[in-house]
């Protein structure tokens, strides 16, 4: 089950039943299935609070996931920053949509397997952030 929440802003425009259809899709594509995956949308000043809290950084990031994975089956929290996408939508030249499911399934990917900090990876990241964006 896919659940979506916004902490102290306005939920984003997503059409969930699509969105929650594209997640699964791209999930299957990388041989897993979706368990419990938890959505929260928040702003900068939140999503900093928890960057701190949680994983001691002290700075402003799009997308925080925590993977709860067993086995074949992803699940996790996936706090998502609407003004940073917001941001990296206009700072990159793209439309606000786009971003935002750029980010959503950023987080999904995470759970599948895919890093972006070391070296290279950041180009996997991207390659499999654009074959999903294709999916939907």
């Amino acid at each position: 089950m896919i659940t979506y929440n916004s902490d102290g802003i306005r939920m984003p425009n997503i059409k969930k039943r699509e969105t929650t259809a594209w997640i699964k899709a791209v999930a299957a594509s990388y041989g897993r299935k979706i368990g419990e995956i938890g959505y929260l949308f928040v702003s900068d000043d939140r999503i900093l609070e928890v960057n701190k809290e949680y994983l001691g950084h002290d700075y402003f990031t799009d997308i925080i996931t925590f993977g709860y994975d067993e086995g074949e089956t992803i699940s996790g929290d996936i706090v998502i920053s609407l003004d940073t996408v917001r941001s990296n939508a206009e700072q990159y030249g793209k439309e606000y949509d786009e971003e935002l499911h750029r980010v959503i399934i950023h987080g999904i990917l995470h759970l599948c397997g895919i890093n972006d900090k070391g070296p290279g990876e950041r180009e996997i990241m991207e390659e499999a952030e654009n074959r999903a964006l294709a999916m939907r």
